[in-house]
């Protein structure tokens, strides 16, 4: 029988992802292949474009995170054509960017990852009762978990089950093994898996005031913002304050003692205590504080060390496409970067399920290239920003990763695992909500006395101009590349969070997060490979929108090949 598993698609992610796993005798993965199988191009889309209208087409790049590329993108063609931004506009542009984390996260571990960590089937059998005791264990004061809001959550799950239709719950790896939260815990955070539902509509809410909608926000341009009118509307700031107020009411009181139940339950499972076997990582800087003064920093750490953290070198960064389905003759740094498609099919072979078609791991296998920083794979996220702030002794940060390890008896080398990753996506949300509103406080501060938002930017056609923007995005640290010439977009790459994660290997053999991430993981029942997704959702994977369509009961209804070449 082979030994390879394949999982396509890696569902409960933004776009289309393939995973497949080589294990031995005892079910250890061995070699692991991350494959994005859809081709997109939206760089080539930019080449003779003004670039006043990039932002608003970067953000087309994705539906989930598309504040990040609207702002990156905008920031790109500020740098390059040196065009003023007001600070008011930097202010708004940072609570937008805050706003977007917490949607992101709190999106991501209930509605994307949780089901990982939560049997579903399991919080049936619970006793309401005893899981509202259970979760005074982890929060004074828990929110959706007292005895009444939990027999009424299992009673509206129960009528999903008995209806036939699970809905987000269907086609699940439930009563797997490596599940270890007890009835009662399972039922707390089924619960607050239905609260984040409505939750999250609040921290969209909160960015669309600034931004005038959302997802796609319309209010940033080169230059500024133009939602001037919200920003000295009494009644817009305290609408944003009460929003703001509400999410953190949710993540002190759901979230966080949602990840100390799992650091409590999950402290013993070995297959959530690996997991991060690249130990490279970047981030940027976030959270604008005061005129170049931001809460998190950036910085590189190198093979784990944080005793030694880098400063960020954009110019080390390049793309290596050995492995990816593009043609390149070398590694190329961003400004100088190609989009030249360059697909290869699979290859049918043996796997568990019986014959399918696979990657071939010794030509080129995904969509996604790999971006490396001086020669090295590097992950990067929200474990990555806390740890860089951490090692750089960041005190907002320092004092979140401390009482959050005092609270659950881990040592600082669990941060260094797929547990420590989830848990990281939820420190960086605390401390975002604990000081996001210093942003707020200085822009109210600096409106009474400055109301200016934009300073009209300008283009010469006789000039050539090249640019760059760097922010952390919530999935981690994203950069936009812009060559300009005769007042038009020459050359455009985007290096995003994922592509630092997902990439495949490169020419030199060197492998990059996801697919590191898997080896040495053991499955207790390899056609039911939950260890696996649990690994890969803990990076929040965004490999954009897919092509490939299935119904509700897992059947592909069509699939559909294009030539790249032709578009």
């Amino acid at each position: 029988m082979s030994n390879r598993v394949v999982i396509d698609p890696i569902t409960r992610i933004e776009g289309h992802l393939r995973i497949e796993v080589e294990l031995d005798e005892q079910n250890v993965v061995q070699k692991a292949w991350a494959s994005s199988t859809l081709f997109r191009g939206l760089e080539i889309i930019l080449k003779g474009r003004t670039p006043f209208d990039v932002g608003l087409l970067v953000q087309r790049i994705c539906g989930v995170c598309t504040f990040s590329h609207y702002l990156c993108g905008t920031m790109a063609v500020e740098n390059a054509i040196g065009a003023q931004v007001p600070l008011n506009a930097k202010y708004l542009r940072s609570l937008m960017l805050d706003s977007l984390h917490i949607h992101d996260h709190i999106v991501h571990f209930y509605l994307l990852a949780g089901m990982d960590w939560i049997d579903v089937v399991s919080a049936l059998s619970a006793d309401p009762a005893k899981a509202a005791q259970v979760a005074m264990k982890y929060s004074d004061k828990p929110m959706a978990a007292g005895e009444g809001e939990l027999r009424a959550v299992q009673e509206k799950v129960k009528g999903f089950v008995e209806s036939g239709k699970l809905g987000p719950f269907a086609n699940a790896y439930w009563g797997n093994k490596t599940y270890k939260f007890t009835p009662e815990q399972n039922l707390i955070g089924l619960s607050h898996y239905l609260k984040a539902l409505e939750v999250q509509r609040t921290a969209a809410e909160a960015m669309a005031i600034w931004g005038g909608k959302n997802p796609h926000p319309q209010s940033i341009v080169v230059g500024g913002i133009t939602s001037v009118r919200d920003m000295i509307s009494p009644a817009r700031l305290q609408e944003w304050a009460q929003k703001w107020a509400n999410l953190q009411e949710f993540v002190e009181r759901c979230y966080y003692p949602d990840i100390l139940m799992a650091a409590d339950a999950y402290k013993d499972e070995e297959t959530v205590l690996g997991g991060v076997n690249v130990r490279n990582f970047m981030a940027t800087n976030e959270l604008l504080l005061g005129e170049g003064n931001y809460l998190f920093q950036q910085g590189v750490i190198r093979n784990g060390n944080l005793a030694d953290v880098q400063d960020v070198d954009p110019m080390l960064i390049e793309e290596d496409v050995t492995h990816a389905w593009y043609s390149a003759d070398a590694p190329q740094h961003p400004w100088n970067g190609t989009t030249i498609p360059d697909h290869t099919p699979f290859i049918e072979r043996e796997t568990i399920y019986g014959k399918l078609p696979t990657v071939n791991e010794a030509g080129k296998y995904s969509w996604v290239k790999s971006p490396r920083y001086n020669g090295e794979p590097v992950e990067v996220g929200p474990l990555a920003s806390i740890l860089v702030n951490y090692a750089r002794g960041t005190p907002e940060v320092v004092a979140v990763v401390n009482e959050f390890l005092a609270k659950t008896g881990l040592p600082k080398e669990a941060l260094f695992t797929t547990l420590g990753r989830t848990a990281a996506r939820m420190l960086h949300c605390l401390v975002v909500m604990r000081h996001g509103n210093r942003t707020f406080d200085a822009l109210v501060t600096n409106i009474n006395s400055d109301e200016s938002t934009y300073i009209q930017p300008t283009i010469d056609p006789d000039k050539e101009y090249k640019g760059f923007a760097m922010i952390e995005a919530p999935r981690g640290l994203l950069s936009h590349w812009i060559r300009i010439k005769d007042a038009l977009v020459e050359n455009y790459q985007a290096v995003v969070p994922t592509t630092w994660n997902a990439g495949p290997i490169d020419g030199n053999g060197r492998i990059g997060p996801y697919e590191a991430s898997l080896l040495g993981l053991k499955l207790s029942e390899p056609e039911k490979p939950l260890e696996v997704v649990r690994v890969i959702h803990s990076f929040d994977p965004c490999m954009a929108c897919s092509v490939h369509v299935m119904d509700y009961k897992g059947q592909s209804i069509s699939e559909f090949r294009i030539d790249p070449n032709s578009l």
